[in-house]
């Protein structure tokens, strides 16, 4: 979750069009490009992971990559190839297993190894579609990069609802960000392949924020044998793998920052509202002026700054008394829904496992990741728990954490 790693900048992308999409559709067989953000259609009886359009999006030298990664101030000491950059669009599951189409960013080194281990790197919380990784810049395609750099071949999936998917996305819905980012690498292995980088069957799997949580979900998925994909480690970053036990408790009792709290219950029971009975009218959750408008802020097409201004300083200015007694006390449905995208954490890994965070986030506690551990340890697994300090709040988190996972999964090939 973060509602502070948003584009930082807009920088101009190296967009491959003319002879190198002619090229590109040669190579993968008259596959077409789809226009920038438009929700692509798939075949309608396109299995799960069928890889329906590439577009080429970058080409860095390495230097560019360097250049780009100290933007952000992003350690560049494992940069050492250019990458090529495409948006895959492909075929998935809604949240009722119904099939829908996503969007995707996969990203090869120039250089390495022919044959390639994969890496999945899930985003943290996005509001606006065209922050997904496959559709702008900043944090959410820089960390793509820094992985693919060092040697391995990345699949970033924009999730449900954005990027250039359809409907709403259904956000912190984790079984559908799973499906999502199963499929996402089915439709990378067919593309890289296609593109002359065939991947092995290894994943390591890493994501900030909600994209932490999802990996940790998404590792498990792997762990059970069906997806053709082996996992190979688990470096996780700053997840809110324990909703119920310390994420919303730190929202009530002020760990979580204000704004960031009012940003994420928001977008959290509006979204989740679409999937289940939360409630009928938003007004029995929110407060006026707010009631009437909090759900169309979450329609994707707002911009983060413009619904953080349209929304109120404290939870207490957003919740009705009941709802605020609700979150600090979850019960019936809500209880339920958090229940349900709790125990991301509730397994036995036989990879290893590292869970970076920080004693400074105010987005999501390190007692997020404390309890992970100890969800672990019941299994008998030892994760090693990585605190970036008291100095890192969220964003830095990210920043410090994601060069250090690229270390780690360099030392374990």
């Amino acid at each position: 979750m973060t509602i502070t790693q948003h584009s930082k900048h807009r920088r101009r992308q190296v967009l491959r069009r003319g002879a190198a999409a002619v090229a590109l559709a040669a190579v993968l067989g008259g596959i077409a490009a789809p226009a920038a953000l438009a929700a692509p259609a798939a075949p309608a009886a396109a299995a799960r992971g069928a890889l329906i359009s590439v577009t080429p999006l970058d080409t860095l030298g390495r230097d560019q990559v360097v250049a780009e990664l100290a933007t952000l101030g992003i350690d560049p000491g494992t940069v050492r190839y250019g990458v090529s950059a495409y948006r895959l669009a492909y075929a998935t599951v809604d949240p009722q297993g119904r099939p829908t189409t996503a969007t995707g960013l996969l990203v090869l080194p120039r250089g390495g190894p022919h044959r390639l281990d994969l890496v999945s790197d899930t985003h943290g919380t996005l509001a606006t579609r065209d922050d997904a990784p496959s559709g702008g810049a900043g944090y959410n395609r820089l960390t793509p990069y820094l992985h693919a750099s060092a040697g391995r071949a990345v699949a970033a999936p924009d999730y449900l609802g954005l990027g250039g998917g359809p409907g709403a996305h259904p956000y912190m819905d984790t079984r559908s960000a799973v499906t999502a980012s199963v499929d996402m690498l089915e439709a990378a292995r067919t593309a890289a392949g296609r593109l002359g980088r065939p991947v092995t069957r290894d994943v390591y799997a890493t994501g900030f924020s909600q994209g932490g949580q999802v990996a940790m979900a998404l590792g498990r998925e792997l762990s059970r044998g069906r997806s053709g994909f082996r996992l190979r480690a688990l470096a996780p970053m700053a997840g809110p793998y324990d909703l119920t036990g310390s994420e919303m408790p730190a929202i009530t009792d002020g760990r979580i920052a204000p704004a960031s709290a009012v940003f994420y219950l928001s977008y959290f029971l509006t979204a989740q509202n679409r999937l289940h009975p939360l409630y009928e009218d938003p007004a029995e959750v929110f407060r006026a002026p707010h009631a009437q408008a909090v759900e169309n802020l979450f329609d994707g097409n707002h911009q983060v700054k413009d619904i953080v201004a349209a929304l109120p300083a404290t939870p207490q200015e957003l919740l009705t008394p009941e709802w605020a007694e609700n979150i600090r006390d979850p019960r019936g449905v809500l209880a339920e829904v958090l229940k349900a995208n709790d125990g991301s954490c509730d397994w036995k890994p036989a990879v290893p496992v590292r869970l970076y965070t920080s004693g400074g986030d105010t987005d999501v506690p390190i007692a997020n990741a404390r309890a992970c551990a100890a969800d672990l340890a019941r299994h008998g697994v030892r994760a090693k728990i990585v605190d970036q300090g008291p100095d890192a709040d969220h964003s830095t988190t990210a920043i410090r954490s994601a060069p250090q996972a690229v270390r780690w999964f360099d030392s374990l090939r």
